[in-house]
């Protein structure tokens, strides 16, 4: 039929069948007979729009018209044909870029020595409908011919383009079948980087699977947490922001909307997008947007007054040089955004300044017309006038067509095993199949600029990008100030670097703008999720005692720190322990240090009435053993003060022991001897009983027995220091640990069980006939004795901290008062007040 025969026509191929199926639907609705018509709406071309011919040659695709025209289709009326209107000079540029590199390259004698290059370029309209119309024209020979025999030839070996990564995709779903290699310089979808979908598909421009990634590290790096989204709502913007938003949840940053918008949209649909723009909360709008898609949104931008934003940027549009004029300026200064690093071309202006469009470039015409301001008169010269075809300030993306085409020149070239000897030729074939440079386009080579240039297993160049800034000179004109770099390739480490360049924000402030859901937490308070909203989004809470805020939340300090008052930082835990700087310890150290001069005035005034009946019928040998014990068992409660040490621990305890061990032997030995002296039968003074070797022969061996207990205890498991943080969780309270508590209640048990005996032997000599019974004040002083150590062992174990440490010298000191002036008070009495009481008629009851 009529339609196979032209689309075998426009394919090059006999075999149509899988083409016919795009077009089944439309045949359904419009019948046979209006296969002309459904050509006729796609407006497929006869010829190209710029060509040469040569023995190899190279297709090329660009958007040189920015808009198309929407057909109606209402299926009642043949369709209007699509109309590309509204010039862009930056893919003109493009365009000629590629010519001009073609041009360079027949001039070269050691690159395709003797053999010619031509090129076949067709507008693409940066729409997939024109795309595909574009691919069919480089695919398809001039001839429609029907009938005519098919060659199964492509007219292009390689395409170079498109623009944009969806009109990219349409064109690889067509020539991908004939494995015809497409390299593109502008198309960054990360989805063109499958192999398996894509297997002849290269490109000049990293993947935007390292542009969004930049992206998303360049506004964490700027402190932006809360940012706005807008992107092209086709391939290359979807699934580059859909990169972006992804990396930019790992680094924190959350996204307030996310809009999407197409250059086919109404004006309201766009108008409804510049809205929620100006409404949300964010500071910092990321445009994930092509050129068209820009334009359009900028239009309205300028009419709903939308200012004050500041623009992170693709680098489809970030170095845009036609969108750097005082209409937009006013939006878009201070903006950021990735872009490939900028070089230069020799030549390349010179070579578009010879190109010739007066009226499109110099706003005139030839024709006499009301809607032109003037006629052109052709002595107009591109160099005079500011126009994006003869900027050459900004070589980028121009940069990208310029490597394209040269890597399809080196594969051919290394295809056709061309000698590196210069006018040596290279090996020509009469069928030179696309499929083949696909295959040879793994190159490696490097440009006159050095730049090497190379694909990887993907096709994809190396990933590198310069971050720039706009910036306004003095003149207030706008440049593309370079601020920082992207290297993906770097192994380890941050990729994002900062050059130290001063930064110019949006609406020229001097001051980076703050884009966040909620302010950061003041020290001491911790993030808590509010519910229904995005993690940035977030109340404080302060942090509980014993922590502090790090990174927005808390963290409770370690055993020996605790949080300052602010809950900033933590610091180290106040020590406690009774010393001798606080109130109670120095109260405790003078009653002791009062007590143990007490007890050597007492022994003084023993000592200077030895000679007495008093002193000698209180067993004077024994009464200053007492003395001296009594003494040191007021001393060894200065060794419960202070910071406990290894020595200190050991010391405390034992001391007290033996000492108090020594006490209670000398009184037991008082007693025995006194209840021995009156129940016997009839005297005997010299019984052995109750000599005095017998009484310290008792005393030795009764603290002999503590001395063994204190000394197991200190070489099995002797007392040490011990930082307790158990108990408060201010504060670290410093004491000593017993070591074996076994060891401590048999210490103390066993001078319980020598006050004890001491008290039943006491008893039983109360009543005996003498008018100085020292066995009832020895009763008295171990009823208080007994009373205190009694008392003690519940308040010992209950106390906390240092009161522990009180309670026990609290004790040693009672104890110790009390059998200092139950026994020696009343001697102290008589031998200083009453002397006439100290005789031995007295002591006998004798008048």
């Amino acid at each position: 039929m009529a339609v196979c025969g032209q689309l075998k026509g426009i394919f090059g191929m006999c075999n149509c069948a899988h083409i016919v199926l795009m077009f089944v639907i439309a045949m359904a609705a419009f019948g046979a007979e209006e296969d002309d018509a459904l050509c006729k709406m796609l407006g497929m071309p006869e010829f190209p729009l710029l060509s040469k011919d040569g023995d190899i040659i190279i297709g090329g695709a660009f958007s040189i018209h920015s808009q198309i025209s929407k057909p109606s289709l209402s299926f009642t009326d043949i369709p209007e044909p699509l109309t590309c209107t509204r010039i862009n000079f930056r893919e003109f540029r493009f365009a000629h870029t590629m010519m001009f590199a073609i041009e360079e390259i027949n001039k070269s004698s050691s690159l395709l020595p003797n053999i010619s290059i031509g090129y076949k370029i067709f507008d693409s309209c940066g729409s997939t409908l024109p795309s595909v119309r574009a691919v069919m024209g480089l695919m398809n020979q001039q001839e429609k011919t029907l009938g005519k025999t098919c060659s199964s030839q492509s007219s292009v070996h390689a395409i170079v383009g498109a623009s944009e990564s969806s009109s990219t995709i349409v064109m690889l779903q067509t020539s991908g079948i004939f494995h015809i290699p497409v390299i593109s310089h502008f198309a960054t979808c990360a989805c063109l980087s499958n192999r398996k979908e894509y297997s002849s598909f290269f490109r000049t421009i990293p993947s935007d699977y390292y542009q969004s990634r930049a992206l998303a590290k360049m506004v964490k790096h700027f402190g932006w947490t809360w940012v706005g989204t807008v992107r092209s709502d086709n391939d290359y913007g979807n699934n580059g922001m859909a990169t972006f938003i992804a990396a930019a949840g790992q680094e924190g940053v959350c996204i307030e909307y996310s809009e999407a918008i197409s250059r086919t949209d109404s004006r309201d649909k766009v108008a409804k997008v510049v809205r929620v723009i100006r409404e949300g909360t964010a500071k910092v709008l990321v445009a994930f947007l092509a050129q068209s898609e820009m334009n359009i949104l900028l239009e309205e931008a300028v009419r709903q007054n939308l200012t004050g934003l500041q623009w992170v940027g693709s680098e489809s549009w970030i170095t845009a040089g036609y969108l750097a004029t005082k209409t937009y300026s006013g939006i878009l200064t201070g903006s950021l955004g990735f872009t490939i690093k900028k070089t230069k071309i020799p030549g390349l202006q010179e070579f578009l300044l010879q190109v010739k469009f007066w009226e499109e470039a110099f706003d005139c015409s030839f024709q006499p017309s009301l809607n032109v301001p003037k006629q052109c008169s052709g002595s107009e010269k591109l160099k005079d006038i500011d126009n994006p075809f003869t900027d050459v300030s900004e070589l980028r993306i121009s940069n990208n067509v310029y490597k394209a085409v040269y890597a399809v020149a080196y594969a051919i070239h290394n295809m056709l095993k061309c000698g590196e000897m210069v006018n040596q030729s290279c090996n020509r074939r009469d069928k030179l199949e696309p499929k083949h440079v696909s295959v040879y386009l793994n190159v490696n080579f490097t440009l006159h600029s050095g730049e090497s240039v190379y694909f990887d297993e993907n096709g994809d160049p190396a990933a590198t990008y310069e971050l720039v800034n706009w910036q306004r000179n003095k003149k207030g004109d706008t440049l593309f100030v370079t601020v920082g770099s992207y290297d993906a390739s770097l192994p380890k480490g941050n990729p994002f670097t900062m050059n130290g360049i001063n930064i110019t924000w949006a609406a020229d402030s001097i001051k980076k703008p703050q884009s966040v859901c909620s302010e950061s937490c003041s020290p001491g308070f911790r993030q808590a999720v509010i519910k229904g909203k995005p993690i940035c989004c977030f109340s404080c809470i302060s942090c509980a005692a014993g922590e502090i805020s790090n990174s927005n939340k808390c963290t409770r300090c370690s055993l020996e720190y605790w949080s300052n008052e602010n809950h900033s930082q933590c610091v180290p835990k106040v020590i406690e322990f009774l010393s001798y700087e606080e109130t109670m310890g120095a109260v405790l150290a003078t009653f002791s240090l009062f007590g143990a001069s007490l007890t050597t005035v007492v022994f003084f005034v023993f000592l200077w009435f030895r000679q007495t009946p008093l002193v000698k019928a209180s067993n004077s040998g024994l009464s200053f053993l007492l003395l001296f014990s009594l003494s040191l068992c007021f001393l060894c409660s200065l060794t419960f003060i202070g910071r406990p040490s290894v020595w200190s621990c050991m010391l405390r305890h034992t001391a007290f022991g033996i000492t108090f061990a020594l006490c209670m032997s000398c009184i037991l030995a008082k007693t025995v001897a006194v209840v021995i002296a009156f129940k016997a039968k009839r005297p005997a003074p010299r019984v052995p009983q109750c000599s005095a070797p017998f009484q310290r022969i008792s005393v030795f061996t009764c603290t002999s027995l503590q001395v063994v207990v204190c000394v197991l205890w200190l070489t099995l498991a002797p007392p040490v220091p011990y930082k307790n943080v158990a108990y408060s969780a201010e504060k670290i309270i410093l004491e000593c640990d017993l070591g074996s508590p076994i060891g401590f209640w048999v210490v103390l048990g066993y001078i319980g069980l020598l006050a004890v005996l001491c008290f039943i032997f006491a008893f039983l000599a109360r009543k005996l006939p003498d008018n100085f019974n020292e066995a009832k004040f020895i009763t008295f002083s171990m009823l208080i004795f007994c009373a205190v150590w009694i008392t003690f062992i519940p308040a010992y174990v209950s106390s906390p901290g240092k009161f522990t440490v009180a309670v026990e010298i609290f004790a040693i000191l009672a104890s110790s008062f009390g059998l200092l002036f139950c026994i020696f008070a009343p001697k102290c009495y008589i031998l200083v007040l009453k002397p006439e009481r100290n005789t031995k008629k007295h002591m006998m009851g004798r008048n």
